[in-house]
């Protein structure tokens, strides 16, 4: 019995049906190859390439922006082509771009296959939301949960495997990471393949092409999933830079907050998010993260007034009452940016949405250390407000959101 039950819960966590182990397999398999990369891509186009920094992220800005324009027709061409064709496109040219990457000596080089990867990975994004919707089937919030767990995972495992080429400090060593990365992206690919072929949708008659533009509910929570999205730079770029500049605090607290924050999310994601599906629920844990939120900032900011223990101590406690809002956000995300999207249209409305989260994080920089850290204490505060004001407005835009829908679209929601 005890055997029986402890396979029962390992099934619960990597996917109750074969497509489910392999999305999850292959997301696990990429997020590795990104953690690999992401540790080490600025010091090894700084240091080895030899571009300034101002180059680098000049570069990353523009990707950046042109991506931006991707994620929309991308998701619409897995909406009418298949999803799982247009994400094993895209990881293809990822694979390439990032290889490629190895051979840069320019500036320009590094702009053009930037700007290629981060087009692939836009539209991939798109393409990944309506293939998880597919192989989800009628739980597709839970099991983006469960994804999100084993990316966390992935990432982690990934970032600690670069600590290894970080100490080494040798080309040698930067290049098998970004090589790495690149054949996470094919092999990522290739375990798609053992995904079924998912007929197409058919799209109402006399329907509007770009339907999600039209979309008003769907439009606002965009708004607020990109606004909200302001709290993952609060854990990588504001906090660290607050600790070490304005608390009495070790710098081992920094690493300590990042351990916490990977650890909590992927433990907790889909013992949380499995109780969030629903629009209405999503609505819920929209607020709720939100106070969350109203309680972490100043906590962050009381940091600054107090002794260096008592600052470790409230920073940890910090993270962790942050940590479980991010839960709670991105389980909010899912159930409301599945459950408002009608079927056909999946990658179109997931484009939408990544657009809206991507526009937030390209200003989420120049907001918070403007804001925050230009008023200090004063700026935690509007932040936390900030954040439980974006909230408050869930359970609202769920309630329109599930108004507004087509009639099939509501008894799904009442059943």
């Amino acid at each position: 019995m005890i055997k029986d039950s402890s396979v029962g819960r390992m099934s619960r966590v990597v996917g109750d049906s074969g497509p489910e182990r392999v999305l999850i397999a292959a997301s696990f398999v990429n997020r590795v190859g990104n953690g690999l990369f992401n540790a080490a891509s600025a010091l090894y186009f700084t240091l080895v390439v030899g571009l300034p920094a101002v180059q680098v992220g000049a570069a990353l800005t523009i990707a950046g922006l042109v991506g931006l324009c991707a994620g929309i027709p991308g998701g619409h061409l897995a909406d009418r082509r298949g999803a799982r064709t247009i994400m094993m496109v895209a990881l293809a040219v990822q694979a390439l771009s990032m290889a490629a990457l190895v051979l840069v000596e320019s500036w320009a080089a590094f702009t053009i296959i930037a700007t290629v990867d981060r087009i692939a990975a836009a539209a991939g994004g798109a393409a990944w939301g309506a293939l998880v919707v597919r192989v989800g089937g009628d739980r597709p919030a839970l099991f983006r949960a469960r994804l999100r767990t084993f990316v966390n995972l992935g990432v982690v495992l990934g970032t600690v495997g670069a600590g290894a080429a970080l100490a080494a400090d040798t080309r040698g060593a930067y290049v098998t990471l970004i090589l790495g990365n690149a054949a996470s992206f094919a092999l990522c690919a290739a375990l798609l393949l053992l995904l079924p072929r998912y007929p197409v949708l058919p799209a109402p008659p006399r329907q509007r092409r770009w339907i999600a533009f039209s979309d008003r509910p769907f439009l606002t929570f965009t708004a607020l999933y990109g606004a909200m999205g302001l709290q993952y730079p609060v854990v990588s770029l504001l906090l660290p830079i607050w600790i070490s500049e304005h608390t009495e605090a070790p710098r081992w607290t920094i690493a300590a907050l990042f351990a916490v924050n990977a650890a909590f999310c992927v433990l907790m994601q889909t013992r949380i998010g499995s109780r969030i599906e629903t629009p209405h629920d999503g609505g819920r844990a929209f607020r709720i993260a939100g106070l969350l939120f109203l309680v972490s900032c100043p906590l962050m900011a009381l940091a600054a007034y107090t002794p260096v223990w008592a600052a470790a101590g409230l920073v940890l406690a910090a993270i962790f009452v942050h940590s479980l809002a991010e839960v709670w956000e991105s389980s909010a995300g899912f159930a409301l940016g599945f459950g408002l999207a009608p079927d056909h249209a999946q990658g179109q409305y997931q484009g939408l949405l990544g657009l809206g989260f991507d526009a937030g994080q390209a200003l989420a920089p120049a907001v918070l250390t403007t804001v925050v850290l230009g008023l200090g204490t004063t700026g935690w505060l509007l932040l936390a407000s900030f954040f439980a004001a974006l909230g408050a407005a869930g359970p609202p835009l769920a309630r329109w959101g599930t108004r507004t829908r087509p009639r099939s679209g509501v008894a799904a929601e009442m059943n």
